[in-house]
């Protein structure tokens, strides 16, 4: 059923994905899981690849692909090979549609050719110390000073923040006016005042790159403000349902993984003379995650179809947030315990996949967050 949206277009481009994952990242995973970052090689050859920039105008080196389904097969790729996802998704499937859409014709010139080959990182900055799923409490500050902006703050929690060449950060231009006295500015490697913190250890997702951001000073040209002063927050909001669903893509293909690989466990695993599958309980189970998860495959089908016609609602990209993460991570804890001892091993597969799985449901926006925005809907 997950694959009745597909055409031969998107299975071919699915091949590619699938090829160039085998090739250049499957090999080297498990050293940038102990490194904590991955190689920046590999950014040049996704780009050269056409798998970043997807949506991107040809013009600047893009794909020019508006449909969510190609950036969607290349995330249910990556988890298919057991693969580190937040990086690309965040330079893909955020960074980019801001610096797409929200730009001059300076701007896209100036960052998207190198976003598009992998020259240039993309990261944005938007959590802090003390403020993270309500954005209103920033207290980064951006002041106008003569043919500049002058940044000071810290962000933290940035995916790509080691990497990146390029960040976009959410700051107080009029702090007075709170949550809609916010901007959004780019802040280029090498930018005085600019620097970067430790890298973090994370519960999962080892070889995406996390870091705290600090800027102290941090002087960045006025050419370097997206779209118009204190309209940040609205820009935010425009773009946090693509955000989600690109969470809940990333969340349905690892759950596609976990049921798969779970599956073939319970097949040959033997336990009192039969293979474990074969037992009531495990069979059922295994037959209640497969109803979930075609019930989460079908609504995220719909969902895409309704961001491609432009339609996709605050309320919907909520609801498929928050369900399939918590489908993501309740599938992962399930499938963890029937493998038993093995799946607690470090080394297992699904032992990561259960890490990863944790932060799913807390960054993009909390689950009690997308609740939060659901009930508003409903008048409460």
């Amino acid at each position: 059923m997950a694959r009745r949206r597909y055409e031969t277009a998107h299975e071919q481009f699915r091949d590619a994905c699938r090829e160039f994952l085998t090739r250049e990242v499957v090999p080297y995973h498990a050293r940038w899981e102990r490194d904590g970052i991955v190689d920046r090689e590999v950014w040049r050859k996704a780009g050269k690849a056409g798998l970043l920039g997807i949506g991107v105008a040809p013009e600047y080196g893009g794909g020019g692909e508006r449909d969510f389904r190609y950036p969607a097969v290349f995330a249910q790729e990556i988890m298919w090979a057991r693969a580190t996802a937040p990086g690309f998704v965040a330079h893909n499937d955020v960074i980019a549609g801001y610096l797409s859409e929200r730009t001059t014709e300076e701007q896209r010139a100036r960052w998207l050719p190198g976003l598009c080959s992998g020259e240039l990182i993309a990261a944005i900055a938007m959590s802090e110390p003390d403020a993270g799923s309500d954005v209103a409490d920033i207290r980064t500050t951006a002041v106008r000073d003569g043919d500049g902006y002058v940044l000071n703050g810290q962000k933290t929690f940035v995916t790509n923040g080691e990497n990146s060449d390029v960040v976009l950060v959410a700051a107080k231009t009029a702090p007075e006016r709170g949550a809609q006295g916010i901007s959004l500015l780019v802040v280029e490697r090498g930018a005085p005042g600019f620097t970067r913190g430790r890298r973090m250890e994370k519960l999962g997702w080892h070889a995406s790159d996390t870091c705290e951001l600090f800027f102290d000073d941090c002087r960045i040209p006025a050419e370097n403000l997206i779209g118009k002063e204190n309209a940040g927050l609205a820009y935010l909001m425009a773009g946090l349902p693509r955000e989600r669903l690109s969470i809940a893509t990333v969340a349905v293909g690892a759950a596609e993984r976990m049921l798969a690989d779970t599956l073939e466990y319970a097949r040959t695993r033997q336990a009192f003379g039969q293979t474990i599958g074969t037992f009531q309980h495990n069979r059922f189970q295994l037959a209640t995650m497969d109803t979930e998860l075609t019930v989460a495959q079908v609504f995220l089908d719909h969902c895409v179809t309704e961001l491609n016609a432009g339609r996709l609602s605050v309320t919907d990209a909520a609801k498929a947030k928050w369900w399939t993460t918590e489908l993501q991570m309740d599938m992962a804890n399930r499938c963890l315990q029937l493998h038993g001892g093995f799946g607690y091993l470090k080394e297992s597969a699904i032992s990561r996949e259960w890490a990863n799985a944790r932060v799913q449901t807390i960054y993009g926006g909390t689950t009690e967050v997308m609740k939060e925005l659901i009930g508003r809907s409903l008048g409460l």
